[in-house]
């Protein structure tokens, strides 16, 4: 019977690792990688851009094609005059006609449209990069603002219990004969100071985690699983690298794009053609007959309407260049000025964990050591016990904004494309 129970515990054991592996995210909480996942599986703007390629797609696919054919239905040569009068049949010019008709834009124009209907793939594609660089950047931006939030919050279980611990000392100060009566409310108006902050990490928790769910959907009210994120960066690669940024990659389709309309604007200056074929059917009394026609579009007035069309085209293209050099001067001086960020909070968090915190963490033990002895006030006891909070959670907001820095590089300039 035992032996029994046992091997159902075990199967049951079997069976729960099994899930936990199949579903690390439920097992281990909402990690960073996930976090990116899931933004990139679930942001509607990504859907939107899908939706947007796809439709370019699908436009691409009729570009080069003719128009469609034309059916022609009339009558000809109906006499209105005379004996015969509104007849169909008596007049020998009287005709009913059916026919069809094909209008043949030039060659070039039709392999034009489909360079621009090309490069509209291409620049949709391009697009989705960009809104898909806005979604990672805005999840890892959400997920490490809540680890840094949710950090702080832990924090204070360890500062309520110093908090209790000065508690004891005044007390005992004061029934040692050394301390005032009035020493024994500062404890617990420091703990009331101590529920403040925390009322007001909770509201910034409650954000973080809005703009988590935002992203990640409803896994962004999962607890986080892992450190900040760390991508070692090269300084001297991100220059050379920069010329991957979406933004940039956008404008190499923008640019055929506006070619591909200057060469159609051009194609204007050939003549479109068509044909037509009908059928003419008269009186029993005459022969049916066929008819078969050409004709051609005649440009004789390029100065009024082919050139301007085409000037047209060539100053947006003047205009998409000026503009990818702007851009390129934008997106180099950003990455000078996050770069500049990075390394400034690099510097920052190194010398807060090796020289700010341990100065203020030895400030606060020796005024307490100091305080215990007689030969310190409690007032520079909560001083320093004040300026070692302040320093923790500074340090804790360090980490977390160099960890948005560092994702900001390396996201934008440091992934492999």
């Amino acid at each position: 019977m035992m032996s029994r129970f046992i091997r159902k515990i075990r199967s049951l054991a079997a069976v729960f690792c099994t899930c936990a592996l199949a579903l690390p995210g439920a097992a281990l909480g909402l990690t960073f990688d996930d976090a990116l996942r899931l933004a990139q599986q679930q942001a509607p703007s990504l859907r939107a851009e899908a939706s947007r390629l796809q439709a370019a797609r699908s436009e691409a696919s009729a570009a080069g094609e003719l128009p469609d054919p034309k059916l022609l239905l009339g009558l000809q040569s109906v006499p209105i005059e005379g004996a015969e009068r509104w007849s169909l049949n008596d007049d020998a010019m009287t005709m009913r006609m059916v026919g069809l008709m094909q209008e043949v834009p030039n060659r070039d124009k039709r392999k034009a449209r489909t360079e621009v209907a090309r490069a509209a793939i291409d620049r949709a594609a391009a697009e989705q990069e960009v809104e898909a660089l806005k979604v990672r950047l805005a999840a890892a931006q959400a997920w490490i603002a809540t680890h840094a939030v949710e950090r702080k919050i832990r924090l204070f279980d360890e500062l309520l219990e110093e908090n209790r611990i000065l508690d004891e000392a005044v007390r005992a100060r004061i029934a040692g004969g050394r301390g005032q009566l009035t020493d024994s409310v500062v404890p617990r108006q420091e703990a009331a100071s101590l529920a403040e902050r925390q009322d007001e990490l909770e509201q910034l928790r409650r954000q973080a985690r809005a703009a988590l769910v935002r992203w990640v959907g409803e896994a962004g009210s999962q607890p986080l699983d892992g450190d900040l994120p760390h991508w070692p960066l090269i300084r001297d690669r991100l220059p050379s690298q920069m010329h991957n940024h979406p933004q940039l990659l956008a404008y190499a389709p923008l640019t055929r794009q506006a070619q591909a309309r200057i060469r159609e604007a051009s194609a204007e200056k050939q003549p479109d053609w068509s044909w037509e074929v009908s059928y003419l059917n008269r009186g029993r009394a005459f022969g049916d007959m066929l008819n078969l026609q050409f004709s051609f579009d005649l440009p004789v007035f390029q100065r009024s309407r082919q050139n301007p069309r085409i000037a047209a085209r060539h100053a947006e293209l003047d205009q998409l260049e000026a503009e990818r050099e702007a851009a390129n001067r934008e997106v180099a001086e950003r990455l000078a000025v996050e770069l500049a960020e990075f390394e400034r909070l690099q510097r920052a968090r190194v010398r807060s964990a090796e020289v700010q915190l341990p100065l203020a963490r030895e400030k606060a033990e020796l005024a307490m050591a100091g305080y215990r002895a007689g030969t310190i006030d409690l007032d520079a006891v909560l001083a320093a016990r004040n300026e070692l909070i302040e320093t923790r959670l500074k340090h804790i907001d360090l980490q977390g904004l160099e960890a948005i820095a560092n994702a900001r590089l390396y996201l934008a300039y440091g992934e492999t494309k």
